[in-house]
């Protein structure tokens, strides 16, 4: 426990690096620490985690520069969550669960972090996070890990993650433009394709529903234009078929609404992967900035990712255990926020990873009691 929290400080470290550079899109390798004021490079005794910045008095040792609080906050908080996952699961005993869950934590915290103060989670971050958790799913199913999903469990985990928040989104921002067509529907693949996968998923399972999505993008690319599917048909067919579901028409609600979530699910990764290749070219090509106009959104994409990651490493119970703090932790601070007449945008990363981080800690224990309640 005394290594795990060693290590921590030491990540936490590097996760400073991590949220200053990644929304700057700068070299998270090159050039080696320096102060952001000044660009003096910083010695190792500059670099000891905490320890530092309390001999510094909080203060650059070149030019006297403030530096944030958050830092030695952040290695701090590093350290006490590696010491924590550590203790409650022995990495002797869970082998590279407790080192996957750990690599979970600073996702979370440097995700938070970065969306406090951009507004945004980079994809740098979020993507590789998907693909890092379910390779740690086929680890655990491979080492016989109880209590951490396996490969399928990863899988699974990551789609209906992702697919629970896109969900919400779509519906959310259809209510917020009033039921009317997006104004700038997304060349050749985007939330059209993902409301399209949420009807098909419904009643051709996950597999089949995120193919029918991919497909229309590539019908997309083939007229070189977007083909509108009415979101009146796929969102408001998805709700009638729900309707039907529960009367005992089609495969069943249940069913039903998981197949919808896992195939938009599917669908929010495709988007998210080829979105970030395109903008990563676009920037080195041209350097433009991104002045793509958007329609209403009730939650970030970034999110939509987010949620994939800690489905991925936590499986789809602890995922929805997770969704739920966060909104009522979210709606909670809204309230707040409210009462206090402050701004009215909430940034709902930093709740999920507050959900995620309680499903991590005690999700067995609540899952279990939750079950033992229904007599399960």
């Amino acid at each position: 426990m005394i290594f795990a929290g060693l290590l921590g400080l030491l990540v936490g470290s590097f996760s400073n690096v991590l949220i200053w550079r990644l929304p700057r899109g700068e070299n998270i390798a090159f050039p080696p620490s320096h102060c952001p004021n000044c660009d003096h490079r910083l010695g190792v005794t500059d670099l000891v985690p905490v320890f530092s910045w309390l001999s510094l008095g909080g203060k650059c040792r070149y030019c006297r520069a403030p530096i944030k609080a958050r830092y030695p906050v952040v290695e701090l908080l590093t350290g006490i969550g590696y010491a924590t996952i550590a203790a409650l699961f022995p990495p002797l005993t869970v082998g590279w669960g407790a080192l996957g869950l750990m690599a979970l934590f600073t996702i979370l915290l440097v995700g938070s972090a970065i969306d406090l103060d951009t507004y945004t989670i980079p994809d740098e971050l979020t993507l590789p996070g998907v693909a890092l958790g379910v390779l740690f799913g086929l680890l655990n199913g491979r080492a016989g890990v109880e209590g951490l999903p396996d490969l399928a469990g990863a899988v699974q985990g990551a789609l209906l993650g992702a697919g629970v928040v896109v969900a919400i989104n779509q519906f959310g921002s259809w209510v917020l433009r009033r039921f009317r067509e997006r104004s700038f529907p997304e060349f050749p693949i985007g939330y059209q394709q993902i409301s399209l996968a949420l009807l098909a998923g419904a009643w051709l399972g996950p597999w089949w529903g995120a193919g029918v999505g991919l497909l229309s993008a590539l019908v997309n690319v083939a007229a070189r234009r977007v083909i509108r599917v009415p979101e009146l048909l796929t969102l408001g067919g998805l709700l009638v078929s729900v309707m039907l579901g529960s009367a005992g028409y089609g495969p069943g609600m249940i069913l039903m609404v998981q197949g919808a979530l896992a195939a938009a699910g599917a669908v929010s990764l495709a988007c998210g992967v080829y979105w970030w290749v395109h903008w990563r070219r676009h920037r080195e090509d041209d350097g433009a900035a991104d002045d793509t106009q958007v329609d209403a959104s009730a939650m970030g994409f970034g999110d939509v990712k987010l949620a994939a990651v800690i489905g991925a490493f936590l499986g789809w119970e602890r995922l929805l255990l997770a969704l739920v703090v966060a909104v009522f932790a979210g709606a909670i601070f809204g309230v707040v926020q409210l009462a206090l007449r402050s701004e009215n945008r909430v940034k709902f990363g930093p709740f999920l990873a507050l959900g995620a981080v309680v499903a991590l800690l005690w999700g067995g224990t609540l899952i279990g009691s939750y079950r033992a309640m229904l007599g399960l």
